[in-house]
């Protein structure tokens, strides 16, 4: 049917026309430098049908051309990226941040209530200064403990890959290397991730993306308090090299007075010691899954006590830094303990035999290298052990007594000596 000239000027006004698009960063990909085509009016939004200015570029290297989708206002009333309609704060689907800020907008799905819906959401926008979200987005509270924990920290360039060759994967491709698609095994077609729809997405229900989230979010782990009230101490893992002491304290001030910060450069790790267990509780709390300092995202755990560190690690096979150690192959077990010993029974330290009980014992050590062996009539030196068994020949003089040669009458000369006298 044929509109009038009015109508059709007063819709044309209504058209996006657009310097630049609102993307991302993992959209817009890791290229400082990009080359960006305008088309102006060149599609229809996906969601309100309605011509928008579409923009499209290549985000890196071997990566897929990639464009935008939506109109910005459609972008902006849901605060998500014009390509990948995920939320721009959290990274996540419109379905999983709508459950965590406990909001639920229900855009109108007929022609005439979207048009009149899209106006409204214009007219808002226009008299808003543009940096926070309009309609209930933008009423909802500032965050979430649940989207803080399963919030992208970082850009995912792994989502710009090339889609996968159908002519590989029934074995037809002759382009090799230089086919701009991947040369891949395509995923499971029953799996949920591989039906996928815009609207869906946007409109937040049947996103199996949000769907799969949501369960990882119920079963995160919780980080329970330890029994021993003595323990004042967190332990911060992930740090990097960038993160210093003063950062560190800026944030964990807030909860009570900090008694210690100790940083173990070489495990990238740090321990924060509060005054007050009361302060490391809240502290623990409020940083549990949620720490990010310097765009990097920390763990928070409690601290152990030096001897149940050494006594878990024994029992569990689990290293101080918390890595679980696994059992080296070819290596013989644990020693048996030794058997107990007696009380009354005797200490055998030379593993004699112990149906003899020799008293003396006679050792013969040959004489140091460049000295003579002494002359006849004078042993080699013996050591007496034992105080019990027969006298010592007389060859041998008892320890204590120093022999001289000089002095031994049977010596020659010393007889003529004596008579000479």
């Amino acid at each position: 049917m044929a509109t009038s000239l009015g109508a059709n000027t007063y819709n044309r006004q209504n058209w996006e026309d657009a310097d630049f698009p609102i993307l991302c960063q993992t959209c817009l990909g890791e290229n400082p430098y990009i080359r960006m085509s305008k088309e102006k009016y060149g599609k229809e939004c996906k969601i309100c049908a309605r011509p928008f200015t579409v923009f499209r570029w290549c985000p890196g290297t071997r990566m897929r051309f990639k464009k935008t989708e939506v109109c910005q206002t459609c972008s902006k009333m849901k605060n998500v990226c014009q390509t990948c309609l995920l939320d721009l704060e959290y990274g996540l689907p419109i379905q999983v941040r709508d459950t965590g800020l406990d909001i639920k907008d229900d855009v109108p799905k007929s022609d005439v209530n979207k048009e009149y819906y899209t106006q409204n959401a214009e007219r808002e926008i226009g008299n808003s200064d543009g940096t926070r979200p309009v309609g209930l987005l933008g009423k909802a509270p500032s965050s979430s403990e649940m989207l803080l924990k399963l919030a992208r920290t970082t850009p995912y360039y792994k989502r710009n890959r090339p889609h996968i060759c159908s002519f590989w994967v029934k074995g037809e491709c002759k382009r090799g290397e230089e086919c701009p698609y991947r040369h891949e095994k395509p995923t499971d077609p029953d799996d949920p991730l591989a039906d996928q729809n815009i609207k869906d997405r946007y409109y937040g229900i049947n996103d199996p993306v949000a769907d799969k989230l949501l369960k990882r979010a119920s079963t995160m782990p919780r980080l329970d308090t330890p029994e021993d009230k003595t323990i004042t101490t967190l332990y911060v893992g992930g740090m990097g090299d960038t993160i210093s002491d003063a950062e560190l304290r800026n944030h964990f001030y807030q909860f009570g007075e900090i008694r210690t910060t100790t940083i173990v450069q070489r495990q990238q790790c740090a321990f924060i010691q509060f005054a007050t267990r009361q302060a490391a509780e809240l502290a623990a709390e409020k940083s549990f899954n949620k720490l990010i300092i310097n765009g990097r995202r920390l763990t928070v755990k409690w601290g152990r006590s030096q001897a149940a560190r050494g006594k878990e690690a024994f029992q569990d096979g689990v290293s101080e830094m918390g890595t679980r150690l696994d059992p080296v192959p070819g290596l013989p077990g644990a020693l048996p303990p030794p058997p107990a010993l007696e009380e009354d029974a005797p200490i055998n330290y030379f593993n004699l035999d112990p149906g003899t009980s020799p008293n003396v014992m006679n050792i013969s050590l040959p004489p140091p290298p460049g000295i003579n062996p002494p002359p006849p009539g004078f042993g080699a030196p013996m050591f007496h052990m034992g105080s019990m068994g027969p006298p010592p020949p007389m060859g041998m003089r008892p320890p204590g007594h120093i022999h001289y040669p000089s002095q031994d009458p049977q010596r020659m000369g010393a007889h003529a000596a004596r008579h000479g006298d």
